[in-house]
């Protein structure tokens, strides 16, 4: 593939503050679709050539830029992707100078690349492409809440109407604080129905949850809407974890009363490692201790699936408790994820899962990169094509990061 487009540069490092507080000020109401043009002047007035705006698609496996006349490069084979996949910058030699791939990030969350031309590299160039990164970073997470277009660009096939409905609901694939990481992932990426994560870090706690609602359908996405959007409203309000599941039993009895969720909730204070959860019918959660999974921690006596009204209701949902590890990983999963089957009718299967899990994390793969990597790895046994959606969570407590 060709180089990025680029333009001559001077060596002048000196900056123009005045002309770069314009620009700053013209991002805040630029439209996203202007964006590419603002990078390059933005790079110009830091005495560097180009920057061009590249951003991950919904299954991370290109990376699309937004000048729409170039071509994606892909994640997994390319100096663009290596950026990307590592989190850190990547410099490759050009016809009159280099380009410096930096990685676009918004917190724990990863967005794509920027491709930053320049003559000649030093520290101050080198720096001022990391802020030009992180600024458009910036731009791009408070620009793509509202632009349709930014979301258009990240996709590469039609979007179903139940995927549409419940992808308007999740929460960036990863979140997290010095202390703690989530991460997670969702297949297939175009037609998800019942599936659904969510995370949230309030002050010093970790709030994760996974679900899978009765059905594949439109009504199912519904169940999963519904409870997600009672799950945060008990949570914005204060309640603590069973508050949180009696929110969900209470909304999906009273608006969808045939409908139910199995799911996983918890709640992980980053300062003490105190993990409580509640498990609603659904596969146990896996705790991952020192790269070896600890079989039977956390499960727990079942509970029936949340909405469930009847003499199956609970009359409270039974909250349990461990102390975590530092560099614990707990893992939520569907069933969809170690169901899949290969052509020959072999499952994926959970130590398969569980394995790939440990060596990727060994080998220092950033747990939104194992996650990548596992899904893609599900999706190739089962030829992209799984009878059921597969979501995957998988949070770590770590405070040595402090």
């Amino acid at each position: 593939m060709s180089d990025p487009p680029h333009a001559s540069a001077g060596s002048d490092t000196a900056v123009d503050e005045n002309r770069l507080e314009a620009l700053i000020t013209e991002a805040q109401t630029a439209l996203p679709v202007e964006l590419p043009a603002l990078a390059n002047r933005c790079a110009s007035a830091l005495g560097l050539d180009t920057a061009l705006i590249y951003l991950v698609d919904l299954q991370q496996r290109l990376l699309i830029p937004l000048d729409e006349a170039l071509e994606p490069l892909p994640v997994d084979r390319s100096q663009a992707g290596w950026a990307y996949r590592t989190v850190s910058p990547r410099v490759a030699d050009a016809d009159d100078g280099v380009i410096v791939w930096m990685p676009l990030v918004d917190g724990a969350e990863r967005l794509g690349v920027l491709a930053v031309r320049t003559a000649v590299l030093d520290g101050v160039r080198l720096r001022r492409s990391r802020m030009l990164a992180h600024l458009f970073a910036m731009l791009i997470t408070s620009k793509r809440a509202y632009s349709d277009w930014l979301a258009a660009r990240t996709r590469t096939a039609t979007m179903q109407l139940p995927a549409e409905m419940l992808r308007a609901f999740l929460p960036p694939n990863t979140v997290g604080s010095s202390r703690c990481v989530s991460t997670a992932v969702l297949e297939p990426a175009y037609d998800i129905a019942g599936d659904a994560f969510d995370h949230s870090v309030v002050k010093n706690v970790l709030h994760t949850m996974i679900l899978d609602s009765m059905g594949h359908d439109l009504a199912s996405g519904l169940t999963t809407s519904v409870a997600m959007a009672a799950a945060r409203n008990a949570r914005r309000g204060g309640g603590d974890l069973a508050d949180v599941v009696g929110s969900i039993d209470h909304a999906l009895a009273r608006w969808l009363p045939d409908h139910f969720s199995t799911g996983v909730v918890c709640r992980l204070d980053a300062e003490t490692g105190v993990l409580h959860w509640v498990n609603c019918g659904h596969p146990p959660p896996l705790l991952i201790r020192a790269e070896r999974v600890r079989k039977g921690a956390l499960d727990s006596p079942p509970q029936p699936p949340i909405g469930l009204v009847g003499q199956l209701a609970p009359a409270a949902r039974k909250v349990h408790e461990t102390t975590l590890e530092p560099g614990d990983q707990v893992l939520l999963y569907t069933d969809g994820v170690v169901d899949a089957r290969d052509a020959h009718g072999a499952e994926f299967g959970l130590d398969r899962f569980t394995d790939f899990i440990i060596r990727s994390s060994a080998a220092g793969q950033r747990p939104a990169e194992v996650l990548r990597l596992l899904i893609h790895a599900i999706l190739d046994h089962h030829h992209n094509r799984l009878r059921d959606d597969a979501t995957i969570l998988l949070f770590e407590w770590r405070p040595q990061h402090r």
